[in-house]
């Protein structure tokens, strides 16, 4: 997706813009969101896929007829 020369390019402009001291806490910044997006949508999935639970033959109205 990107080249060599993207990502250096990439990089050098974040350390202009944060700062070498900075760096370090914006990556793991970074890597936390990273962490949580993917338990809210790995949560996500699993409540998705649970099966539906249908309800029991014993609470069907009965016919009287």
């Amino acid at each position: 997706m990107f080249g060599q020369m993207d990502l250096l390019l990439i990089g050098g402009i974040v350390i202009l813009l944060f700062g070498p001291k900075k760096l370090p806490d914006l990556m793991k910044g970074l890597g936390s969101g990273l962490k949580e997006f993917k338990k809210a949508s790995s949560e996500f999935e699993e409540e998705v896929k649970k099966p539906i639970v249908s309800y029991d033959k014993k609470d069907e109205p009965k016919n009287n007829s």
